[in-house]
């Protein structure tokens, strides 16, 4: 994913965040620190990127992804903790959410319209 496409995706979390989920606590993690994109940032990025026609994520995969930005990453946790500790209306196959589908390891975004709980 070039650039572009990860402030286009991050703009409309940001317009999605702003209009929604604020007045819930949601928190947005900033896009970058210094030169960097954010973990927390590069995700959300990811699991929104077709939204609303969103996509069910490995781990695996958000991990591959974010080693395009930090290469010595052993396994990305952000996927699980941008909905348990963010607020974020992510389904995980590990978190044992109520009529999931999802098998362990995966995660899929549902919506950015109401926060978590």
């Amino acid at each position: 994913m070039n650039d572009n496409k990860i402030l286009e995706i991050y703009k409309k979390l940001e317009d999605y965040y702003r209009k929604y989920l604020k007045k819930y606590n949601v928190k947005l993690s900033k896009l970058k620190t210094k030169n960097n994109y954010t973990k927390n940032a590069l995700c959300l990025i990811y699991l929104a990127r077709d939204y609303p026609n969103t996509h069910i994520v490995s781990k695996k995969e958000l991990t591959e992804f974010i080693r395009e930005f930090y290469p010595n990453t052993n396994d990305v946790q952000q996927g699980r903790h941008l909905a348990a500790q963010q607020g974020w209306f992510i389904e995980s196959g590990q978190r044992g959410d109520i009529d999931t589908k999802l098998k362990s390891g995966e995660y899929r975004l549902i919506t950015l319209k109401m926060p978590l709980s």
